[in-house]
């Protein structure tokens, strides 16, 4: 049977406005009226950030939402790139006790995604003997993104005797293991080392340079054989990471309560300081004074165990906050907290929102009040402000959605 005229007339013109609606749903999803901090781009202003297929597609000062399958309004919010922690404990299940191989651990997703951060980088809780099996536990299965500093001791952060045990420090198999999984693998790590020798910190730096990646130093036991001013200024390279900066242990103001030198000069020698809070490293009474004196850090990040997430640490935004609390501006919380450390483990795809990079957002509120926050020795400090997730995005996937901006109405019409 031929179609009349009538119906190619139909037929013409629903197909023509699917086009027009295929045309006008230019992006999968508009993030709109928020103000966007993307300090790798130099952009702080209010602009509309738009996603596609899971890369962000434009970010501008207005785009028209006619032109989103789906529009999202976050007026009066802070959209950024998504958080990036680049010290956290996520070896989890193994079943080891009071050990970071196992039961201090904590899984990634269930901690990443609702502190807005979409990024995360395990601290050295593997080393090369049982990285694999880290791997095949935690990080290919989690939806986070998970990198990972390989520690030196081969059995990792298995505790007690383990971490001393010298014998267990191959500097060759260890950079082995990180050129063999490059694409995970962001450096060497030393922790918790209590000898008064070297030791821990020249396999490591050894094995960071047979593999050409960084390292990062949790100095262990602060021994007078190897002075914390001699780590700084003759032993870590330009680009290796000393983590725990606030530590109470570190001898970090002089009599006067004035930053000692050497960490100015460990700076300029390209030396990055993270901040690596935990349960134990961060004293407000070192904080407050190197923040007024310039001392700030270049990264910040949570040590995220089970011993840090319920007291003083509790999750990124809070450790965030403080800093934002001691007077440090927005503008380089959010850097420090996204492409400064996404740079300093060469993982630049991440912790900016270029168009074409992989749409890993947070968005932010801002709340302003009188807020407690506490340190490591449980003294509070009081601030004005704190920041909250409000919204997490991952590859464009709604992951975490505090007050459900991004669903719909349950009285929508259908």
């Amino acid at each position: 049977m031929r179609p009349t005229i009538r119906s190619l007339f139909v037929i013409t013109a629903v197909l023509v406005n699917a086009g027009l609606a295929s045309a006008q749903a230019k992006y999968d999803l508009l993030l709109k009226n928020g103000y966007v901090i993307d300090p790798r781009n130099g952009i702080s202003e209010q602009r509309d950030v738009a996603i596609t297929g899971g890369k962000i597609a434009a970010t501008e000062k207005s785009i028209d939402p006619s032109t989103a399958t789906r529009v999202v309004d976050v007026t009066g919010l802070y959209v950024t790139p998504g958080l990036v922690d680049i010290h956290v404990h996520v070896y989890a299940g193994t079943g080891m006790s009071r050990a970071y191989t196992g039961d201090l651990s904590v899984y990634p997703d269930g901690f990443s995604f609702r502190s807005c951060v979409t990024t995360m980088v395990d601290a050295g809780s593997s080393g090369w003997h049982n990285f694999e099996d880290f791997k095949q536990r935690v990080i290919d299965r989690a939806k986070t993104r998970v990198f990972a500093f390989v520690n030196i001791v081969g059995q990792g952060m298995g505790g007690g005797p383990v971490e001393q045990d010298v014998n267990d420090m191959n500097p060759q198999r260890t950079a082995d293991m990180a050129k063999k999984y490059p694409e995970v693998i962001v450096g060497i790590k030393t922790a918790h080392y209590a000898r008064p020798d070297w030791t821990a910190v020249d396999r490591a730096l050894e094995a960071g340079g047979l593999a050409n990646v960084p390292v990062m130093v949790d100095f262990g036991d602060f021994r007078p054989e190897r002075p914390h001013e001699d780590l700084i200024l003759k032993k870590l390279r330009p680009g290796d990471i000393y983590t725990h900066t606030y530590l109470s242990r570190v001898p970090m103001l002089d009599e006067n309560n004035k930053v000692r030198s050497y960490l100015f000069e460990g700076r300029k020698r390209g030396v990055i300081f993270d901040v690596g809070h935990g349960n134990g490293s961060f004293v407000f009474r070192y904080a407050v004074p190197a923040m007024k004196q310039g001392f700030t850090p270049d990264s910040i990040s949570t040590d995220l165990h089970v011993g840090s997430m319920n007291t003083g640490m509790k999750d990124m935004t809070n450790v965030m906050s403080k800093f934002l609390s001691m007077d440090m501006p927005l503008d380089e919380v959010i850097l420090k907290s996204t492409w400064n450390p996404a740079r300093e483990v060469h993982r630049e795809k991440q912790g900016h929102l270029s168009v074409g990079a992989a749409a890993d957002i947070a968005v932010l509120r801002l709340d302003r009040g009188e807020f407690g926050f506490v340190d490591v020795e449980k003294f509070r400090f009081v601030g004005s402000r704190k920041l909250t997730c409000e919204m997490t995005l991952l590859d464009g996937n709604v992951m975490y959605d505090l007050n459900g901006r991004s669903s719909d109405p349950w009285d929508k019409k259908k």
